[in-house]
């Protein structure tokens, strides 16, 4: 589906490449929707728990938490360079992308899980804000958004450019901004 594109897969072809039947297709699924919204489900719990690993050990490692962030991004960075094929694809990026294929639930779904990592951003850089005042004037919820931006950004540059670094350069970039952020400045003497 990430190759071809919700509407290009048939049914028939997700049954033959998982090996079951169409009416086996149809005990699990009532439709395609209801596939979509597993297969949604699947990622958003995948992705939340990569992100709770991640921003997790990080903060194990550094309970400062500009440095947690920093540790947390580069973790992140290497985790998707290790990828040997790349990142497959988004499976949220392929509902916004086709979003009229979809029934209203699974456009619900797609809409809740980015509020959520706005979300879950969001607390982290306010965290970070308070101890550390932003160099310039930030958005928190467009900061948090950012994490997903350029991630999902990313994978689209990957997958066009075919260059396999392009996602984990984008999210070190993504580091040193947030670093160039939230550092604590030291004054220039005369």
């Amino acid at each position: 589906m990430l190759e071809k594109g919700f509407e290009a897969t048939s049914i028939e072809e997700i049954v033959a490449a998982v090996e079951i039947s169409r009416s086996g297709f149809f005990y699990h699924f009532k439709d395609k929707n209801a596939l979509a919204r597993a297969l949604l489900e699947r990622y958003i719990d995948a992705e939340n728990a990569l992100f709770d690993d991640v921003f997790g050990r990080a903060r194990e490692l550094n309970d400062d938490p500009l440095h947690a962030m920093l540790i947390g991004l580069k973790l992140l960075a290497e985790i998707l360079a290790d990828l040997p094929n790349g990142h497959p694809g988004c499976v949220i990026a392929a509902a916004a992308y086709q979003d009229r294929l979809f029934d209203r639930g699974v456009r619900e779904l797609n809409r809740e899980a980015i509020l959520a990592w706005r979300a879950r951003f969001r607390a982290m850089f306010e965290e970070i804000a308070e101890r550390y005042p932003p160099a310039e004037p930030v958005d928190l919820d467009a900061l948090g958004d950012m994490v997903s931006g350029v991630a999902e950004g990313a994978i689209v540059l990957q997958k066009v450019l075919g260059e396999r670094e392009t996602l984990a350069a984008q999210i070190l970039q993504l580091r040193t901004y947030v670093k160039l952020l939230f550092s604590p400045r030291v004054p220039v003497s005369t």
